[in-house]
């Protein structure tokens, strides 16, 4: 089966440019031309991704993203914007996006993004089978990462997390009990796209934090190394 994008912009060339190329590329593409649609959309239409302008009449494409995430949607976002403003980038991530575009910007760019988070997010169900039978899994504490599944369980429940913030999470788990800074894990986890933007790290360890610990202010976890970074350890409880 395709995948399907749902497009939300209000500006018609860029739609039709968006539209053209990622059916060329194999897609199933549905649009919306202003946020109250755009949400309508990728709830009724559940996509598999959703490129979402900022910039959007009616509701903003940082309303529809919040609105989403508090309805408990995890679909992937990757978000577009005129504006290169690190206030409007972090605060986007802040609010659940996966990943994030700078216009002006070139539509294989855009397709070689959605190909990438949606090989990371989506697992077929044979896999997910073989994944339970080798019980590929790494454990610390009360915390389970399946990284073929790109799932994550706490206490046998599981966390609803956004792609990078699952990312961020394996990451540190792959490296229990090593300290590391925020620009290894923002190379990691981001690879070039923010580069210097370390408060990006920041702000996914405290959304972390809010779903594994206990007290955040008192981490069992996630560790504050300060003047170093962060490193995920087995819980003293």
């Amino acid at each position: 089966m395709k995948n399907k994008v749902l497009v939300v912009d209000d500006e018609p060339s860029i739609v039709t440019l968006l539209k053209y190329n990622l059916e060329q590329a194999g897609y199933d593409v549905i649009t919306a031309a202003d946020g109250e649609e755009g949400l309508q959309l990728a709830l009724s239409e559940t996509p598999d991704i959703i490129v979402l302008d900022l910039m959007l009449p009616k509701m903003d494409g940082m309303e529809v993203c919040k609105e989403l995430r508090l309805k408990r949607v995890m679909t992937p976002i990757l978000m577009l914007t005129a504006k290169d403003d690190e206030f409007d980038r972090i605060l986007g991530l802040e609010l659940g996006a996966d990943d994030y575009m700078i216009k002006p910007f070139s539509p294989r760019e855009v397709i070689a993004r959605v190909k990438a988070i949606l090989r990371r997010t989506q697992v077929h169900p044979e896999m997910k089978e073989v994944v339970d039978e080798t019980n590929d899994s790494i454990v610390i504490g009360e915390l389970k990462i399946l990284p073929e599944q790109y799932e994550a369980l706490f206490k046998g429940e599981i966390l609803e997390l956004t792609l990078k913030e699952f990312e961020l999470l394996h990451f540190l788990a792959q490296n229990k009990n090593r300290v590391l800074t925020r620009d290894q894990l923002l190379s990691a986890v981001w690879n070039y796209d923010f580069a210097g933007d370390t408060r990006i790290v920041d702000v996914h360890i405290s959304h972390l934090r809010e779903k594994i610990e206990i007290d955040t202010k008192k981490p069992l976890y996630i560790k504050t190394m300060r003047g170093l970074g962060y490193k995920l350890e087995e819980p003293k409880l």
